[in-house]
């Protein structure tokens, strides 16, 4: 006897409509229309006889044989997605990561090196972005940001603290005015990176018990821009000191006030709920070990 499906077409718009409880944002994920959503749900429920979402003005619900059977489908979609990658994937040998574009440049494309040599069949694609990722629709298979980790409905894995302070060129201190205590800061712009609470400038501003609301401000959107322009003595930025430990050692930048913060900041692994394939488990494994042995400076005070 041939299996009984509805047509897959009109599952997966049950399924987005369905995780999404929104027809316009199912249609952006498909790259069909709302209309056309609404009728695929219309021909998914005359096949099976029952009444999946209840219709209100602005909002759509599941309803509750709606629910059942979504609870279904979605393991379903993700078996699906899981043996495509099992024979795409492990063919190619290609993991994709989704990370902040600074982290690539400054921390691990530098240990590269180590990685190919350990994994040569394995070809890495960095895909720099500065906002949050949705694995589940993404090409991705795995992400790495930045902050305190409190995103809401991501799973993130600490993968390694860091620590931040002001940081600024060489030619900026010697051009002044002096940096001799917090307050100083407020006679320099002050150089932000794209953020959404400005999380870091605020975090280390409070534990120096420094008010930033009548600062100069240059909001920049990437990081490597603000490093850049701290870099050109156009203003002070926050080190983060995983980034910038080199150009503190070869004296590009200076620290010029000894507190640095920590407030509970990380770099952040983000997983999908799939099972990742055998290369990106290498690449995860592999970069936990390399930020295990990256150990800070015992001797750099920390508020923590």
């Amino acid at each position: 006897m041939p299996r009984r499906l509805p047509p897959l077409a009109a599952l997966r718009a049950f399924e987005a409509a369905g995780r999404h409880l929104s027809f316009s944002k199912a249609g952006d994920e498909l790259l069909i229309s709302q209309s056309a959503v609404s009728h695929h749900i219309r021909t998914l429920e005359a096949s099976l006889g029952v009444t999946l979402f209840r219709r209100e003005v602005r909002a759509v619900s599941l309803t509750p044989d709606g629910a059942r059977y979504l609870a279904s489908v979605r393991p379903a979609f993700d078996l699906l997605v899981e043996g495509t990658d099992a024979v795409t994937r492990t063919a190619k040998a290609t993991v994709r990561v989704n990370l902040l574009a600074s982290f690539a440049t400054h921390w691990l494309v530098p240990r590269l090196g180590r990685f190919r040599a350990r994994h040569p069949g394995i070809e890495l694609m960095l895909d720099p972005a500065i906002g949050l990722v949705d694995l589940e629709t993404s090409d991705a298979d795995l992400a790495i940001r930045y902050g305190q980790g409190n995103w809401p409905g991501i799973e993130a894995r600490r993968l390694m603290d860091e620590r931040i302070a002001p940081v600024a060129s060489p030619a900026l201190i010697v051009r002044g005015p002096a940096i001799a205590a917090p307050a100083d800061l407020l006679g320099h712009e002050i150089l932000f990176s794209y953020s959404r609470t400005l999380f870091e400038w605020d975090s280390w501003s409070r534990a120096a018990g420094l008010d930033l609301s009548t600062a100069r401000r240059s909001l920049l959107h990437d990081y490597n821009i603000v490093l850049q322009a701290a870099l050109d003595g156009q203003g002070v930025a926050i080190g983060r000191h995983r980034l910038v430990r080199d150009r503190l050692a070869s004296g590009q930048l200076v620290q010029p006030l000894t507190l640095t913060v920590h407030a509970g900041i990380a770099w952040w692994l983000i997983l999908p709920r799939r099972k990742p394939t055998r290369a990106a488990a290498a690449f995860v494994d592999w970069l936990a070990e390399e930020a295990a042995m990256d150990e800070f400076d015992s001797s750099v005070e920390a508020v923590l």
